[in-house]
């Protein structure tokens, strides 16, 4: 069983900028898999959707609380995930959280796993809240060609079009990379996409 949590800001105003990428690549995900509409849970704080990928049973996760208080809801998806094999494993491969990086060229990404935060607040909120870094996280790049403002308000603002294109390209390249991490391992995505 695996638990694949997007991290993103809940609201309209969010939705095309880059701290929102990881909300683009569950949705991408939840597309390419057929996972069933996503529902708002108030246990969880989260909008969630349950489905399989590769034949695993997933659960598909969108926090619905702001970038920095995300690990208030991985928390709460986490002690109410039904597993005792997630429990068992201190989650390590079974939990994966997918984020922007605005330290990464906007559409490149990285696999890591069992890493600090690098000043990632979403990243941050849910080491804190889980007491432990041991899970994977898929980084999408975030970092524009020329850097004209300051980080924190660059990632709040819409994507151009050529830079929704290049994001495009890199959310289609993280859901094959979450299939074959489910599919084989951590380790072979790594290697094929690091």
């Amino acid at each position: 069983m695996f638990i694949i949590i997007g991290l993103g800001n809940p609201g309209k105003e969010y939705q095309k900028t880059p701290h929102n990428l990881g909300f683009m690549a569950i949705d991408v995900i939840a597309e390419e898999n057929d996972f069933p509409a996503f529902r708002l849970s108030k246990k969880y704080k989260a909008e969630i959707s349950e489905g399989e990928i590769s034949g695993q049973k997933t659960i598909l996760a969108k926090p619905q609380t702001f970038m920095n208080e995300s690990g208030k809801a991985v928390n709460k998806i986490i002690s109410n995930f039904p597993s005792t094999s997630l429990r068992a494993s201190k989650f390590s491969n079974n939990l994966i959280i997918i984020h922007d990086d605005i330290d990464l060229p906007l559409g490149e990404i990285k696999i890591c796993k069992n890493r600090g935060s690098a000043g990632h607040k979403g990243v941050e909120s849910i080491i804190k809240a889980l007491k432990t870094k041991n899970f994977a996280r898929f980084r999408i790049g975030a970092r524009p060609a020329v850097m004209s403002e300051n980080a924190k308000d660059f990632v709040l603002k819409n994507f151009t079009k050529t830079e929704e294109k290049i994001t495009k390209k890199a959310l289609a390249d993280v859901a094959q990379a979450v299939k074959l991490a489910i599919t084989e391992s951590i380790e072979k995505a790594m290697n094929k996409y690091n």
